[in-house]
């Protein structure tokens, strides 16, 4: 039986396995049936992922440990655990990190899981145009791609930070850092459709009810700034229509972003400015995408590639 929704720090935490880590499908699922039980946990107790501290995990730990539960199962657990508060931690959710003092079992990095080019363009020509919705959810899908952005700063953007003319927008990353990024020529149709009268000012109401929502780039049909979950589940909305649904999160997307940058020759450092990261060895995961990328063409295409074996 399924168990109750998980929080979308969480969906995203898992999906960010997936698309950063490589994780296979089996590890996902395990990890998913633990921090279920471990976030089941906290809102009993009141608390969440993002407010909880050390001394409230630990506790959860000596629970589960007086529970009679294996060994090795709550050394897994520990471990989704750790892994899911670096991650907070690595992007901006939270200042700490309450879990980095447990004491766990290290979890062996894994390949990032970009979508291929062709799975990119069957996710965007699966947004047929016949709604003003529609015309927001291809400018998002386009901006994610275009610019590697994550979905927090997609859905913070005011019209303001968008210049159509330059192909330029200005994104805050973690910590408020600035950093402008271009965008190409599919993401600026997208984004002036978006803006122009069969678009966003569909959905202007007659009152704002937040001040910053006048200024907000991604309305919901309700006139209020689209939200991080609803996003979420936009995109998901049209993987499962281009048939890519489980392979496809936000976080994917920027993942893509930077996976294409780097094959058609890229420069790293450029890269790394593009995607907000403030350490080159966290950019340095794609180039081991790429060239994973590459030994796979070659050796599904080289006539000697595999001679012998």
């Amino acid at each position: 039986m399924a168990g109750p929704p998980l929080p979308i720090e969480v969906e995203e935490f898992l999906s960010w396995m997936v698309a950063e880590k490589g994780r296979s499908a089996n590890t996902l699922a395990a990890y998913r049936r633990d921090l279920n039980g471990y976030c089941a946990w906290l809102a009993a107790h009141d608390e969440t992922v993002i407010s909880v501290a050390n001394d409230k995990i630990v506790e959860f730990i000596g629970e589960r440990r007086a529970s009679g539960a294996a060994t090795s199962s709550i050394a897994r657990q520990i471990a989704a655990i750790r892994m899911l508060h670096r991650y907070l931690s690595i992007e901006g959710e939270r200042r700490d990190d309450p879990a980095a003092d447990l004491e766990g079992v290290r979890v062996p990095s894994g390949i990032p899981k970009p979508l291929t080019e062709e799975q990119v363009g069957s996710l965007i020509n699966s947004v047929v145009v016949t709604q003003p919705i529609h015309r927001r959810d291809l400018a998002l899908i386009e901006l994610l791609y275009a610019t590697g952005a994550r979905i927090s700063e997609a859905v913070g953007l005011s019209i303001g930070e968008v210049d159509l003319e330059a192909q330029l927008v200005r994104l805050y990353g973690k910590g408020g850092k600035e950093r402008i990024v271009p965008f190409g020529s599919s993401a600026a149709e997208a984004l002036e459709e978006w803006f122009s009268p069969s678009g966003r000012a569909r959905f202007v109401p007659d009152q704002w009810r937040r001040r910053n929502d006048a200024e907000a780039v991604f309305l919901n049909t309700r006139g209020g700034r689209l939200t991080r979950q609803a996003a979420w589940l936009v995109i998901k909305k049209w993987g499962e229509r281009a048939g890519i649904s489980d392979q496809l999160s936000p976080h994917v997307l920027r993942h893509s972003c930077a996976t294409h940058l780097l094959d058609h020759g890229a420069d790293l450092r450029v890269v790394q400015e593009m995607l907000g990261h403030a350490s080159i060895s966290t950019t340095q995961v794609y180039t081991r995408v790429s060239q994973e990328r590459l030994w796979d063409v070659y050796r599904s295409s080289h006539p000697r590639a595999t001679l012998g074996k």
